[in-house]
């Protein structure tokens, strides 16, 4: 990660190589170019909603939306409005978002537009502030007790009417008829209101023809044992769609509802997290979530920060500790002054984000709602001719009537519609629960296809920060005396170098002697007046300039090297390089072992580059590197490997990020580059990127799954059907009981252990 201000420096003293820095630093340039011609926002993989990520969205909360089908026509009716640039409907979160071209208050459209696919909906515009789980509603059957009553008469109803019937065909009759209409009321009134409106192929509609078509063929009990069991399954699956939305949201809604405030004289005030003010001081104590992004003011502690990045290692924080909104104060008590509120605190973004993703829709996604459109006029046809035709053949109209209702039982969509999305809006939950974040489902499908991982080098595999690798000493001096002469040179100096050097000699405890005299040699180094006489302190060219023997100087092949020499006497070498992160050589193995090819793109020093690639295992490297020169080399792995996913986290790594076919981006890193990126990594950590692709490859099979479920279940009950072996009681089952199982499918992947 580029620091603030270190491309700027001047202090040149310690660049062994005249083409390089040398500084195990790789210098971010700002004046590099794209050079991809923006053809970023025109690949395949893009979704239409990433042209308005930026763009002022207006959101709108769609209650009692309890289809996922009737979701889609929504989304389909209000694109084609002339005032509507962009819009997506998000079944998982139950929310509209708009992109308009004028002023007008558009409310009582989309309402009039929603209500008239489904006349239960209520259009409400959001507050600035995300959605998540507490305002999220439940099913309205969940919700609803009169619906549990209406299931319980007409089961009781049922059973009277199967009971009756050897013994009493009156009652058992009038049982059934008033069981049937207590069930189906409310169905056959919705499909009568869609009709009136030009809606003929709802759920509603499907299913009140098939059990009407029932009782009129004399299959009273088959009408009422099939409506009682499609109430049953919408209960069920409305249930299961709201625990599903919760899950995933409690996963990623990490804000409080309430903070405790502490008053001017010293008393502590619970109020709303939402009233709380930027410069307000906040009471935290343990076990409780830091409610804002603030600073702590007093108290020691440790910090649980997995929620937010996903690492399991406590953060310890003190005093003047900035600390990010989400985390879990897990010993002291806190005092923390608030620095953004809530809407602009981290657990916010992350919402946002995650429910800005759930907007942006995968290819599958796409083709599964366009083929719902052509798949239930398809099969209401072939009920229609499954009905006519064989019956005028053969005379027998009761059969191939009640097979044709079967059809139109299965020809609802729903469980198609509903299989895919919700795959995907797992995925991003579970992405977010492990300091992923995804924008959107066209980030994780592209990411099904990687064949190659290209990563930036400083920031990304290694840490960004200058440690003293090693202490070379040549003329009887002790690492120790080596370390305090170079530390006393470099005392006057902000360079990374030169604090690196000051840092190991703190943590060595060393007493640093203040230099008498220093005189910075520009480009080369340092000479200053110590006790132990006059001292050299830089590269190879200072050393040289005064005629300084190194014959037994041996370069290192990797890392800064500063040279010293005592009264003109070569005395040794200090090595300082960028820290390899930890996890990385793990990480890219895990890559490996998935079939990726693994490459890092670098703007340092050869020599740095390949010491880096060594240790870590990483296939392929360049060095030398300018910006523009990334591009070009990112394009050429594309040709040679297939697609690419690039990891950075500077200035220069925006033109690379946006022109890959997946960018990721470090949480650390730069804005530029956050805002490229296609998925965010909000920790540092290299462990993440195979995360990612495991959780892609996850959601990936699980959405093909549900997709090949829900059309073989539908396909054999219509093979069965034609050769009289199915029923509507299976018919249904392939409706509604085929959505529940997808659903429950589509959250395991928030249960999946790494």
């Amino acid at each position: 990660m580029e620091k603030e201000g270190w491309n700027k420096h001047t202090h040149e003293h310690h660049h062994h190589s005249e083409e390089t820095c040398g500084c195990g630093h790789e210098h971010h340039h700002s004046e590099g170019t794209c050079g991809c011609g923006h053809e970023h926002h025109q690949k395949e993989t893009e979704s239409e909603a990433r042209e308005y990520d930026h763009a002022d969205k207006q959101i709108y909360l769609l209650e009692n939306l309890g289809c996922a089908h009737c979701a889609s026509q929504m989304e389909e009716k209000i694109r084609a409005l002339p005032q509507v640039e962009f819009a997506s409907i998000t079944f998982a979160t139950g929310q509209l978002q708009v992109v308009t071209n004028t002023e007008e208050e558009l409310l009582e459209i989309f309402q009039k537009i929603c209500a008239s696919i489904e006349s239960e909906i209520i259009v409400k515009k959001r507050s600035g502030k995300a959605v998540g789980k507490q305002e999220m509603k439940k099913g309205r059957f969940s919700e609803n007790k009169a619906d549990l009553w209406e299931i319980g008469l007409g089961a009781a109803l049922f059973l009277l009417g199967l009971a009756t019937q050897e013994f009493n065909g009156w009652i058992s009759f009038l049982a059934l008829i008033a069981g049937y209409l207590i069930l189906g009321k409310d169905v056959l009134l919705t499909a009568g209101k869609n009709i009136g409106k030009g809606r003929v192929f709802d759920e509603n509609f499907l299913m009140g023809v098939a059990t009407v078509a029932a009782i009129v063929i004399g299959d009273y009990k088959e009408a009422v044992g099939v409506m009682l069991f499609y109430r049953v399954g919408e209960l069920f699956e409305e249930i299961a769609v709201a625990r599903s939305r919760n899950q995933i949201m409690e996963a990623v809604d990490l804000r409080p509802e309430v903070v405790n405030r502490i008053a001017e004289d010293g008393s502590v005030h619970e109020i709303a997290a939402g009233d709380a003010k930027a410069g307000d001081i906040l009471l935290v104590r343990a076990g409780d979530r830091i409610p804002m992004d603030g600073v702590i003011l007093e108290g020691e502690s440790r910090l649980d920060t997995s929620p937010v990045t996903g690492e399991p290692v406590p953060v310890s924080v003190e005093s003047g500790s900035s600390v990010t909104s989400g985390c879990v104060n897990l010993s002291g008590v806190l005092k923390m002054r608030v620095e953004k509120v809530l809407e602009d605190s981290m657990v916010t973004r992350i919402l946002n984000s995650v429910e800005n993703a759930a907007a942006s829709k995968p290819k599958i996604d796409r083709f599964i709602t366009r083929f719902s459109r052509i798949y239930t006029p398809f099969v209401v046809a072939l009920a229609l001719a499954t009905a006519i035709i064989p019956s005028i053949v053969t005379g027998d109209w009761n059969y191939w009537v009640y097979t044709a209702i079967t059809f139109l039982v299965i020809s609802c969509p729903c469980a198609l519609v509903l299989s895919v999305p919700l795959a995907f809006f797992s995925g991003i939950g579970a992405g977010s629960k492990r300091g992923i974040l995804f924008k959107g489902g066209v980030a994780i499908e592209a990411l099904q296809n990687i064949k190659a991982v290209v990563m930036d080098k400083t920031g990304t595999v290694t840490k960004g920060n200058f440690v003293v690798q090693e202490i070379i000493s040549a003329g009887g001096y002790s690492e120790e005396e080596l370390l305090r002469i170079a530390a006393a040179c470099e005392a006057a100096s902000s360079h990374p170098i030169a604090v690196s050097i000051a840092a190991a000699a703190r943590e060595r405890n060393l007493s640093v002697e203040q230099p008498g005299q220093v005189e910075e040699i520009s480009g080369n180094g340092i000479a200053a007046e110590l006790a132990a006489g006059k001292i050299l302190c830089g590269n190879r060219r200072l050393l040289e300039q005064y005629q300084v023997d190194l014959s037994s100087y041996q370069p290192k092949s990797y890392g800064t090297e500063v040279l010293l020499a005592v009264n003109g006497v070569y005395a040794g070498y200090l090595v300082i390089a960028d820290t390899v992160k930890e996890e990385a050589k793990e990480a890219v193995a895990a890559i490996k072992g998935q079939n990726i090819r693994t490459v890092m793109l670098t703007g340092d020093a050869r020599e740095n580059a390949d010491a880096v690639a060594k240790c870590t295992g990483i296939d392929e490297v360049h060095a030398k590197l300018l910006p523009q020169d990334k591009v070009q080399k990112l394009q050429e792995i594309r040709q040679r490997q297939g697609s690419v996913m690039f990891v950075g986290d500077g200035i220069n790594d925006a033109p690379v990020l946006a022109g890959a076919d997946v960018g990721a981006a470090m949480g650390s890193g730069a804005d530029a580059a956050i805002e490229a990126a296609d998925v965010v990594f909000m920790t540092s950590s290299m462990d993440a990127i195979p995360q990612a692709l495991k959780i892609a490859q996850m959601t990936g099979k699980i959405a093909k799954q549900n997709v090949a479920f829900a059309l073989a279940v539908k396909a054999l009950v219509m093979i069965l059907g034609l050769l009289g072996m199915a029923n509507m009681w299976m018919a249904v089952f392939a409706d509604t009981g085929v959505a529940m199982l997808c659903i429950l499918n589509a959250i395991r992947i928030l249960y999946k252990k790494d």
